[in-house]
């Protein structure tokens, strides 16, 4: 029988589907970043080139464009990380119902304000027309180069989890775990749609909330203390440490938490599998004797 020369495409597999999309919400966001450095808009392309940033990482091959966009990935994300970070921690200030007989408050408020509208202008000249093409010839490049057979994007996001150990964390070990959790959730979220991957994405989400609002806050306190001196200097300093110190607490409880939770949830399903293989086993075994 000949051929008429119609060849169905190739099925495409979940992740190199899922990687698409990233990709394609990164082009979304870059055009929307060039007409509006809006807050909104900030956010997302920040969120949108760390999940680039892991996934070019892991899965395409080291080469000068690999290198070259990661390294102006990492220059914008940090540039764009600054105006969101400052936005957070405005809101938290306005929101904060402290004594203020020494306008430490309003003070910093009004530095925030200031900090921000500044780095907001780094980021919109850092970011220009000739930026964003070259931004997008790179992606289209890298996303062309990445080989998506046989990947196993849960595996690798099981690999990438932090290791928090038995000493008790210090601020720099979070925040380095922080970091970490944060690239194996977005690996996740580009394996294939399953009750492990959609747990082992929840957990995370729920430690990277608590470990994000305590990095916003100890940020905020140091600022405070660079201003206005210790606790014995300022009231707000004094809160500032105090809640920033909750929030470490329940920070490190949250991640040492949900990094139990996805390696029991793991075991569960090997045990259930052994037992199972066991009971065959026992099965053949009574069988053949009878």
């Amino acid at each position: 029988m000949r051929s008429n020369g119609f060849h169905p495409p190739a099925a495409v597999s979940p992740v190199h589907k899922q990687s698409q999309l990233v990709f394609q919400r990164m082009g979304r966001q870059i055009g929307k970043l060039i007409q509006s450095a809006s807050i909104n808009n900030v956010h997302k392309f920040r969120t949108n080139s760390r999940r680039i940033e892991a996934l070019v990482s892991e899965l395409a091959p080291e080469n000068g464009n690999h290198k070259k966009l990661l390294k102006l990935l990492s220059k914008l994300r940090k540039k764009a990380g600054k105006v969101r970070d400052l936005d957070v921690q405005i809101a938290f200030l306005k929101e904060l119902k402290v004594p203020d007989r020494q306008n430490h408050r309003a003070q910093l408020l009004q530095w925030l304000d200031s900090e921000q509208a500044r780095r907001k202008k780094k980021l919109e000249k850092a970011f220009d027309s000739e930026t964003a093409t070259e931004l997008r010839k790179r992606l289209q490049r890298v996303q062309g180069e990445i080989q998506f057979d046989g990947i196993d994007c849960l595996k690798l996001a099981h690999k990438r989890l932090p290791d928090p150990g038995t000493t008790p964390l210090s601020e720099k070990m979070l925040h380095t775990c922080r970091v970490e959790a944060k690239k194996a959730r977005y690996l996740a979220e580009l394996a294939a749609e399953s009750a492990e991957s959609k747990h082992f994405i929840d957990e995370l989400k729920k430690a990277q909330d608590a470990i994000g609002e305590w990095h916003d806050i100890m940020k905020l306190k140091e600022r405070a203390e660079q201003l206005f001196g210790g606790v014995s200097d300022s009231a707000l300093v004094s809160v500032l440490q105090n809640i920033s110190r909750a929030k470490f607490r329940r920070a490190t409880s949250a991640l040492i938490t949900a990094i139990n939770e996805i390696s029991q949830s793991r075991k569960a399903p090997q045990s259930v599998s052994s037992r199972k293989s066991s009971g065959a086993a026992d099965a053949m075994h009574h069988s053949a004797v009878a």
